[in-house]
């Protein structure tokens, strides 16, 4: 099965010659097909792929309307994806029918075909069927929330409902319970092996004794045997317990998570836990949650630290002991320099959006700050708007330059008409 199928539903007026009107299209027709595209009738608006409206004359305003109801009866919200073409007038009547959509609170967007060989058009009509498949696959995930959120996330703890409503997961509340008996029990094999694992790997292991570490790493067999358990696609968990109570720490197993591709935040973070899931599901990679710790408006530079990060986006790691207790296990690791993005959810329905670009460069560590650290040189104005209009503490780092396709989804999936996220 091609993993790039979608369906597109063909809108024309009857006032057209049908015969004529088909030969006309038959080239877009066929470059449609070459994304993948399959034409089909109203029934694969009630389907759970991606579906495209192809506006093939002026007339099908009401039409398309009508089509769009449908697809509203089985996914909700769904943003509304109209491709146009140079005659009979096509794009005019995709214009009024989106300007109602937007009317009505709906989203959605046009994609122009100037001709049928128009490459920059044809690609952004596959990227934009790529976001109406991420955002089905967000509306099918389960996010665990695993403990309450930590006390000092004042403005980090959206409701359960506004992640359902503003971008599609479930979320589902567990208890700690499990997590922080798991460092009482025998290490087991899967456990024993991620500890040998990060050991083995590390340039240098300062303050954890071996003990220490596999104790650390029963954490993530009692993660995984939750997730797998509760059908959980990402977690965000309330790991500090497991230093107050445990004289352990929860680094080594959202690090570990996060590399098996099942997005791990930490103090239950919901806000990061969502993002860190979209990042993974849009760009495919894992992401780092980090403190902004310091700050310098003039240069534009920015320090990021924290305490766990995946393995995968590190170049080497030592082994720690946990920045503010000295207890269990942390990971110093090394970032790749070169370009990365920022990006922070935040606002009391998690609809507000932080976006930014820079050149990540590796820092000589601090002592008095989170063990993995790197800082971020930020394009003109991003670190004032971060210190004037912040959206909470953390903020997520993803290698590579990605504004303009987060901004791109967020601005037709998921942010309020006239409200788009803005990239820095």
């Amino acid at each position: 099965m091609d993993n790039r199928a979608f369906d597109f539903v063909t809108v024309g007026s009857p006032l057209h010659d049908p015969a004529a009107l088909r030969t006309a299209l038959e080239p877009y027709l066929v470059a449609l097909a070459g994304l993948g595209g399959r034409e089909a009738g109203r029934d694969a608006l009630s389907g759970a792929g991606p579906v495209a409206v192809f506006v093939a004359t002026g007339g099908t305003e009401a039409e398309t309307l009508r089509l769009r109801a449908l697809r509203e009866a089985v996914s909700p919200g769904d943003p509304l994806l109209l491709v146009t073409i140079p005659a009979h007038n096509s794009l005019p009547a995709a214009l009024e029918t989106l300007a109602r959509v937007r009317q009505d609170g709906g989203r959605g967007r046009i994609v122009h075909l100037a001709g049928p060989d128009d490459a920059r058009a044809l690609a952004r009509i596959s990227e934009a069927i790529d976001d109406l498949r991420v955002l089905g696959r967000l509306c099918r995930s389960r996010i665990g929330l695993v403990g309450t959120p930590s006390e000092w996330l004042v403005a980090s703890v959206p409701t359960v409902e506004a992640v359902r409503e503003v971008w599609g997961p479930e979320t589902v509340t567990a208890d700690l319970g499990s997590l922080l008996e798991a460092p009482l029990a025998e290490a087991n094999e899967q456990a024993l092996d991620l500890a040998a694992s990060f050991s083995c790997g590390a340039s240098a292991t300062l303050e954890p004794s071996p003990d220490g570490v596999r104790q650390a790493s029963t954490v993530f067999s009692a993660l995984s045997d939750l997730m797998a358990r509760e059908h959980l696609d990402a977690v965000a968990v309330r790991c500090f317990d497991l230093v107050t109570q445990r004289a352990t720490s929860g680094c080594l197993a959202l690090s570990a998570l996060n590399d098996a591709g099942r997005t791990a935040a930490c103090e239950g973070d919901l806000a990061s836990a969502v993002a860190m899931l979209w990042v993974k599901e849009l760009l495919g990679t894992a992401s780092w949650m980090a403190n902004p710790s310091d700050a310098d408006p003039a240069t534009g530079r920015l320090r990021l630290a924290h305490c766990t990060i995946a393995r995968s986006l590190v170049t080497r790691w030592e082994l720690r002991s946990h920045f503010e207790s000295g207890l269990g296990v942390a990971i110093a690791g090394d970032l790749e320099a070169g370009a990365v993005t920022l990006l922070r959810l935040g606002g009391r329905k998690l609809d507000e959006l932080f976006v930014a670009e820079g050149e990540a460069a590796p820092v000589e560590r601090r002592e008095d700050l989170c063990r993995t650290q790197v800082d971020v040189r930020l394009v003109p104005g991003a670190v004032d708007e971060l210190l004037a209009r912040p959206l909470g503490n953390h903020l997520v780092l993803v290698p590579g330059r990605h504004a303009a396709r987060l901004t791109a989804f967020w601005d037709w999936a998921i942010a309020s008409p006239g409200t788009p996220g803005r990239p820095l």
